[in-house]
């Protein structure tokens, strides 16, 4: 069966040993592929090899099926964690937001100037604030209010309404509520979450107040994996900007919120393209 421009890619970590990399792309040649992307990194440390590896399919002699059944054998004898993924896939983004809509905004026009290849078929907030301008763009918005004596249900009404829309990830978009751990482990490296700091510092509320006080001479943000831990979560994307004594609390806040825009569209874009792995609590970025 023959694809034209599509291609497969293998994210895979495993304990470090010998032969790894010739046995991953042993595997591709055998049936017929052409490696167009390999990289790898070894954590001397933890002793663990992770792997990104890309090969067309046009020519390829197994069926994508038939992909996981081979390849799966390989992996059994190394003890391989792994994943594959296809370059013919739109992933589906189901987005959480609260009351702050920029990162909101930024993701659905990213998405609709084709600067980020997906969908966003549902938001879910606890606010009904964006409802309008959610469904603007064409996307379900579900209004799930949250309080102490609702949170456990309502967050389980949020797993059902994702699962129904058929998402690969989530993306708390300034979603200013803490996730249960059952939902963070129902998607387990698939929710992304925009820390407004440049971990760990100044975390809490009203980071930028706590930066003003502080006279700091840079601000951060902190693309991540959201995890049982809260804002301990594996990292994907950081960036800081410049700060100065001329700058007002509004100044932190409008350069905080732009810099918050740029992080998480870089965290969702790599995640997307399958260019991150996480491991432990760290991840391999294969920008």
């Amino acid at each position: 069966m023959e694809f034209h421009n599509v291609t497969a890619t293998l994210l895979l970590s495993c304990p470090d040993q010998r032969g790894l990399v010739a046995e991953v792309a042993g595997f591709i040649h055998d049936h017929g592929g052409n490696i167009v992307h390999a990289d790898q990194h070894t954590d001397s440390e933890q002793h663990i090899f992770l792997q990104r590896v890309e090969w067309d399919l046009e020519g390829f002699k197994l069926s994508r099926d038939k992909i996981e059944t081979e390849f799966g054998d390989l992996a059994k004898r190394f003890e391989m964690s792994w994943s594959l993924h296809f370059s013919d896939h739109t992933p589906r983004i189901g987005m959480m937001v609260s009351k702050l809509a920029h990162c909101f905004y930024d993701l659905f026009t990213r998405v609709r100037v084709g600067e980020l290849k997906a969908e966003i078929p549902i938001v879910i907030s606890n606010h009904p604030d964006l409802a309008e301008a959610t469904e603007s763009y064409g996307a379900k918005y579900v209004h799930l209010p949250i309080s102490a004596a609702t949170k456990g249900d309502q967050e389980r009404a949020a797993i059902e309404h994702f699962e129904a829309a058929q998402v690969d990830l989530i993306v708390l978009a300034r979603y200013m509520q803490v996730l249960t751990p059952t939902m963070v482990g129902h998607f387990r490296n698939r929710i992304i979450n925009i820390h407004h700091s440049f971990l760990p510092a100044f975390a809490g509320a009203r980071p930028y107040h706590q930066a003003f006080q502080r006279g700091v001479k840079i601000i951060g943000a902190t693309g991540h994996y959201a995890t049982e831990d809260l804002d301990q979560g594996p990292i994907i994307e950081q960036d800081v900007v410049r700060t100065s004594h001329r700058d007002s609390r509004r100044d932190l806040i409008r350069k905080g919120a732009d810099l918050e825009k740029v992080v998480l569209a870089r965290a969702v874009d790599l995640h997307v393209r399958n260019r991150v792995l996480p491991y432990g609590n760290k991840t391999a970025v294969f920008a």
